[in-house]
């Protein structure tokens, strides 16, 4: 992951992918993104200069790609989150890296914010 984090900034997207094998082939042949297995369910890329990843653990729909922001202070962001009209969608949980949650922006777009 990249040192440079910008607080409240759009720093990782995410799609939810079928087939990680074929995804990792296309992109890396495509466009030449490198990859990093975390586990059987998620695949994480970079790109040169943005980072993200797929994971099967969610089914593929249009429109599937989540933006994920960063955060210096988690609970306060979600806090700000719920105080603005947001919803949380799914609390605070760690996953390998850090933890982040889910939200709802008042059109109902499903982002996320995370933390090491």
């Amino acid at each position: 992951m990249s040192e440079h984090r910008k607080h409240n900034a759009i720093n990782y997207i995410e799609f939810p992918c079928k087939n990680p094998e074929a995804i990792k082939s296309f992109y890396s042949k495509v466009f030449g993104w490198n990859f990093q297995d975390w586990g059987e369910d998620y695949i994480s890329f970079s790109d040169g200069s943005l980072e993200g990843g797929f994971t099967t653990a969610e089914s593929v729909h249009p429109g599937g790609a989540r933006v994920i922001l960063y955060s210096h202070d988690l609970e306060a962001t979600s806090a700000s989150v719920k105080t603005a009209g947001g919803v949380i969608h799914k609390d605070i949980f760690a996953f390998p890296g850090g933890r982040r949650f889910h939200f709802l922006d008042p059109d109902g777009n499903h982002l996320a914010v995370w933390s090491e």
